[in-house]
């Protein structure tokens, strides 16, 4: 043996062997209780960075279940990830000067397909290299055919059954993207902006979009506000960049009093208040801004400007005209900004495709209030139960070309759509006309993954969504939990009349060594192998869990990841000394023996041998991996190597098989956490079976 562990030695050689030796299928324990985890799909259009590594806490179970005999599944994955991978793909084609408007829709699909499959088998040999014990004869992808057809199966029956529907209302647009978002996709930031107080007649309101002016449909005020009840009901005749115009005025409950001058301008076409208070007083919607960011022609001379030039062009003419009565230049307040890219996103008035989601909904409170899904922390509840009562129709249509595009075809005659389970009708379904066009619009990435966990068990081996399905627990970042859990929740119920997973697992997100959340454009980024190349992977994947409790986020930490380096190398010394210097002649542990103690100090040993196994497994099925790993921990090094290693020193013949069997034990209690080294060592102790990931887990 080396006299310093050497990871690069061990790691890769044990994983190819572990692979091919179908280790990692659910049917080394055929008879096995059912026991499966479906990999959160990681997106396919970039290198896994340092966050991703907290799969060890699904692997950490995966390995644990199937050391207890489980007949344990963990599917593996990838995300198409419409918007983001078309945002990736075009950054790519910036660069070489072009742009996706140079291409066709197949054309662009093609070529985003080819570059996602290049990126997706880079992405899984990082799994493999961080140790991820995933059964890769059963990996998806969300755009597999066969998934597909399930995703297409679901939205014609939502159809039928009269939960999905068109609906033209106000979408946050982001017009350098060319597509619409979810509320959840919306990242709102505070900023200070000019609050511009105007003159509408014999009336002053304040507005920091003076732009969207040529859309007002009317003048709206407190009906309690005493300043202004003698307008409500009135034409106002106002001075306008564009020349003379009239305006009504509208009482509505929704103007705040104290903001301004309690008088605000009503622009239904661009703004979600402005949206209901429209609907409420029968107010005409008048597009300016278009879908490309520039003004139309509403806007007269201003047509055709981007909507910041047109701000500061149509303010220096009101200022002309004296129509500005003051400037704020400090007002305060919250900008809704696209997620991906920072530019600020437009309301804008389009057509899409809803999921209907009362009841929905309400199935999906009830089985977490009655306990038959569990989330862990349980303090994350409470924002699962707040996010899913607050939730209103769901925008399930996107823009991009990238994605599973929506199987319905519009009518240009009758003006009705047929919606289909992804083949394409001959004919209009209503009137039989043949002028039908299918929606250039593409499913929401959420609506297809939060199909996941049954499409990837139906569309799998013959058997597996009857042995697996619902699954045993869904491990994710807590920041998703609105955004795909609540999702699965939902879709799963609606698909099987089941939950989807039993047990909501939630872990907090790995940030820089400052604190900050890893993203590219910060230029944080950490890559899981460059950690794993320098500490080793069973180092990165120990301090990932050493110290921090579960759900809670954690920095990353380069004297942490030295801690667990040096863990390994102790480990390594201990097997160094009780393999390597073992003393000739000296009786070894054989394998399935138990040994009995000589002294008091072996039988020290051996109790706290058996307290660590009970309360390992026990903070195991708890989901405290942070204390199980500190036990273990302090375990081996303290108990173990400092103290018992050191008196048995003395009497190494007598002891021997006490060390190797407490040494093979802590290492069978540690393999979850570091497999690599601990199957290395295993190999060289007195053992039944052919590998540690398989041997019998012991608790007591």
């Amino acid at each position: 043996m080396d006299k310093v562990y050497d990871q690069t030695k061990i790691e890769t050689k044990w994983y190819k062997l572990w692979e091919q030796s179908g280790y990692f299928k659910p049917e080394i324990n055929p008879e096995g209780i059912p026991y499966s985890i479906i990999l959160p799909p990681p997106n396919a259009n970039a290198p896994l960075h340092f966050g991703h590594a907290m799969f060890v806490v699904e692997d950490i179970l995966i390995r644990y279940h199937r050391m207890k005999g489980y007949s344990a599944l963990w599917l593996p994955g990838a995300d198409h990830a419409g918007i983001e991978t078309q945002v990736v793909f075009e950054k790519k084609l910036s660069k070489e000067g072009k742009s996706r408007f140079d291409f066709d829709r197949e054309t662009l699909y093609k070529m985003i397909w080819d570059y996602v499959q290049e990126n997706k088998s880079g992405m899984e040999n990082q799994l493999r290299r961080l140790g991820f014990s995933l059964d890769w004869s059963r990996e998806k992808f969300t755009l597999d055919p066969d998934i597909v057809k399930i995703v297409y199966q679901t939205f014609k029956k939502l159809f039928d059954d009269g939960l999905v529907y068109r609906g033209n209302r106000l979408v946050n647009y982001c017009t350098k993207m060319g597509t619409s978002f979810s509320d959840l996709e919306v990242l709102y930031i505070e900023r200070k902006d000019p609050l511009y107080y105007i003159k509408y007649g014999p009336l002053v309101l304040a507005t920091t979009r003076p732009e969207t002016k040529f859309g007002d449909s009317a003048v709206a005020v407190h009906p309690d506000d005493i300043r202004y009840q003698k307008y409500i009901g009135k034409e106002l005749e106002i001075e306008d960049v564009l020349g003379q115009s009239k305006i009504i005025v509208v009482g509505d409950k929704a103007v705040d009093p104290e903001f301004g001058t309690g008088v605000v301008k009503v622009t239904p076409a661009h703004d979600f208040t402005d949206a209901e208070i429209g609907q409420r007083h029968d107010l005409e919607i008048k597009q300016v801004i278009n879908f490309d960011g520039r003004l139309n022609e509403k806007a007269g001379k201003f047509s055709g400007m981007k909507v910041l030039e047109a701000r500061q062009a149509i303010v220096e003419e009101l200022q002309q005209k004296e129509l500005i009565e003051k400037i704020d230049e400090n007002y305060t307040h919250r900008v809704a900004t696209c997620y991906k890219c920072g530019t600020v996103l437009e309301p804008l008035p389009l057509e899409q495709w809803y999921l209907k989601v009362e009841n929905l909904k309400q199935k999906a409170i009830d089985v977490v209030k009655k306990e038959q899904i569990k989330i862990f922390p349980k303090n994350y509840e409470s924002q699962y139960f707040e996010w899913m009562e607050d939730l209103h129709d769901w925008n399930i249509s996107r823009q991009p070309v990238w994605g599973i595009r929506i199987p319905a075809w519009y009518c240009e005659d009758c003006n009705k759509w047929s919606v289909t389970e992804g083949e394409e009708p001959k004919k209009c379904q209503h009137c039989a006309s043949t002028n039908i066009t299918q929606d250039s619009d593409t499913f929401d990435t959420w609506f297809s993954s939060g199909q996941w966990p049954v499409v990837t068990l139906k569309t799998g081996k013959p058997g597996d969504f009857e042995k697996f399905y619902p699954t045993s627990v869904m491990e994710t970042g807590y920041d998703i939990l609105k955004a795909w859990v609540s999702r699965m929740i939902m879709l799963g119920l609606y698909m099987t009349d089941e939950v989807p997973f039993h047990n909501v697992l939630l872990h907090g997100i790995v940030r820089d060594p400052l604190g900050q959340k890893m993203s590219k454009s910060k230029g944080n980024v950490v890559s899981p192998i460059e950690i794993a190349d320098q500490y080793g992977a069973d180092a990165a994947r120990m301090a990932l869990i050493f110290g921090t409790a579960t759900g809670n986020d954690q920095s990353l930490s380069h004297p942490k990841l030295q801690a667990m380096r040096n863990f390994t190398n102790k480990l390594w010394n201990i097997g160094r000394f009780i393999i390597e210097f073992k003393p000739e002649k000296t009786r070894g542990l054989i394998a399935g023996e138990i040994p009995e103690p000589n002294n008091k100090d072996d039988e020290d040993i051996l109790n706290k041998l058996q307290d660590i196994q009970r309360t390992t497994t026990k903070a195991l099925e708890m989901y405290l991996f942070n204390a199980a790993a500190m036990e273990l921990y302090e375990f081996i090094w303290h108990a173990f190597a400092d103290k018992y290693i050191e008196k048995a020193k003395s009497r190494r013949q007598e002891s021997q098989p006490i060390l190797e069997y407490v040494f093979r034990t802590s290492l069978e209690l540690l393999h979850p956490f570091t497999p690599f080294i601990t199957e290395e060592l295993w190999q060289k102790l007195p053992h039944e079976g052919k590998s540690i990931m398989i041997t019998k887990w012991s608790q007591s």
